[in-house]
């Protein structure tokens, strides 16, 4: 953390952002039930908008965080939180894990997750959708987590650090990078997530030869 000046000093309380605008589309059923974990990689994902605010201006984070090894999949940044930073999202993540028939996508009931282009998208890819309960941020720990470690992390007690909401960007990105690759977590065994990812999917193809096959019949953007 030292080489990223990263040093959490400060904790604050911030007002989550909501990108909740009412019923604008059929509503998925809650699939995980607060049962966050999942045994192995690309069974459960979950997503959310987090907003930071920055010397008049805000800039919007939307990751993907993988239920097994808590890695960031993949992730946007944009100045506006809107249908095309959530779809760049979802395909930067399939060109990387294309294998994703059966997977649990879970967020909240955002008006981007109701629309009907986000919601053929993950049922072309094969992905079962996966909404929490109105209001019930419980639902969404394991993303509501990893934002309170990021801006504590990084963002609160450092604001005036940042010369500019570029900066603050980039920052997020180098960030995310050091989550995934150098912060080690006891509930991952004292690992990294990337490295939990390694240890995960050698013990299950010991344990089963075809683990990690699937078949993927849907490839459309």
């Amino acid at each position: 953390m030292s080489k990223l000046k990263l040093f959490g000093l400060v904790s604050k309380r911030w007002h989550k952002y909501s990108s909740y605008r009412g019923i604008q589309g059929p509503i998925k059923p809650n699939l995980v039930k607060r049962n966050l974990g999942a045994i192995y990689p690309e069974h459960k994902w979950y997503s959310d908008v987090t907003e930071f605010k920055l010397k008049g201006q805000k800039t919007y984070l939307s990751p993907i965080i993988d239920g097994c090894t808590q890695e960031i999949i993949a992730y946007t940044i944009s100045r506006s939180p809107n249908l095309k930073q959530t779809m760049d999202m979802l395909r930067q993540a399939w060109l990387k894990h294309p294998g994703l028939n059966g997977l649990v996508f879970h967020t909240d009931r955002g008006w981007q997750y109701q629309h009907p282009q986000c919601q053929a998208w993950l049922k072309d890819h094969g992905i079962d959708q996966s909404m929490s309960r109105k209001g019930n941020s419980l639902d969404d720990g394991l993303m509501e987590g990893f934002f309170g470690i990021l801006k504590r992390e990084m963002f609160y007690g450092f604001e005036q650090s940042f010369k500019n909401i570029t900066v603050l960007e980039e920052a997020i990105r180098r960030y995310i990078t050091y989550y995934n690759t150098k912060r080690i977590k006891t509930k991952l065994k004292g690992l990294t997530p990337l490295e939990y990812r390694e240890l995960v999917l050698s013990q299950n193809l010991l344990n089963c030869p075809n683990f990690g096959v699937h078949i993927n019949v849907t490839r459309f953007f």
